[in-house]
């Protein structure tokens, strides 16, 4: 794992998000370092995606900052925020490619949105994208309904790395995906921060991409399921050591388990009977 620098690339600070009364995060403090690679987990509805998006500034926090290379991203106004975003790459869950365009207007869509590259430059960079991702240049004309769910992945990829970005980040990678595939994405996943130096955040269920890919893995518990004094983060350290936390509904997580939920669900039957 990198030294942690005096000044993270990437620090929240007491940062919760409330939509009306639903609450889904609470004071989350977490500092990233530059090059780091953390993975989120949890359940589903503890707040993974939504922490995600606060990090690049698409939800606002209803209270607490998230700051990236020392900027707050709370206090920025639209323009300042989408000129800090070129300095981020996003993976989205289902890749959320164009379908109106080729892969290659894809890949070059950021190159064209926020360069002024020209077009000669823009379609090298569009190859070699898609030659770090293991696609041939033969996939440039198509379109991505011609393709394998894991082969829009990679295409999404491929756009995110397009501006070289800082920090990386990954929705859900190896959703939908078959076993191979899935390694296939996590291989990827580690090339990418050996070919460039990029600090990422992936969230994920997928416990064998949180061992393979991340420096530092934090797990959140849905707020429903907590006191109001519990901290929302049950986990904070390394991939090797969760499965010696001393913390029940982690082991339970990681080792696909539901001993203890099945036991709250029948004492729940019961008191409604």
């Amino acid at each position: 794992m990198p030294a942690e620098s005096q000044q993270p690339l990437v620090e929240i600070r007491s940062l919760s998000v409330t939509f009306g009364r639903q609450g889904v995060l609470r004071n989350i403090n977490l500092k990233i370092p530059a090059g780091q690679t953390l993975a989120i987990i949890g359940e589903s509805g503890c707040g993974k995606t939504v922490l995600l998006k606060s990090i690049v500034g698409l939800v606002r926090p209803t209270s607490g900052s998230v700051l990236f290379d020392g900027h707050d991203l709370s206090v920025l106004g639209d323009k300042e925020l989408t000129s800090l975003r070129i300095r981020f790459g996003f993976v989205f869950q289902g890749a959320a490619l164009f379908d109106s365009m080729t892969v290659a207007q894809n890949v070059a869509f950021p190159l064209h949105q926020h360069t002024q590259r020209p077009e000669r430059e823009i379609r090298r960079i569009v190859i070699e994208r898609l030659g770090e991702v293991g696609l041939p240049q033969s996939v440039v004309s198509k379109k991505p309904a011609e393709l394998s769910g894991g082969m829009r992945k990679r295409v999404g990829l491929a756009r995110a790395l397009a501006l070289d970005p800082e920090l990386m980040l990954y929705d859900e990678p190896t959703t939908g995906l078959d076993p191979v595939m899935s390694d296939v994405i996590n291989q990827l996943m580690v090339n990418t921060r050996t070919r460039h130096p990029v600090t990422s955040i992936v969230v994920t269920h997928d416990m064998r991409t949180a061992h393979k890919v991340a420096d530092r893995v934090v797990m959140l518990e849905p707020l429903s399921r907590l006191e109001a004094g519990d901290s929302q983060i049950l986990y904070d350290g390394p991939p090797e050591r969760i499965e010696s936390s001393r913390d029940q509904r982690v082991i339970d997580f990681v080792r696909g388990e539901a001993g203890t939920r099945l036991t709250e669900m029948a004492a729940a039957r019961e008191a409604r009977d």
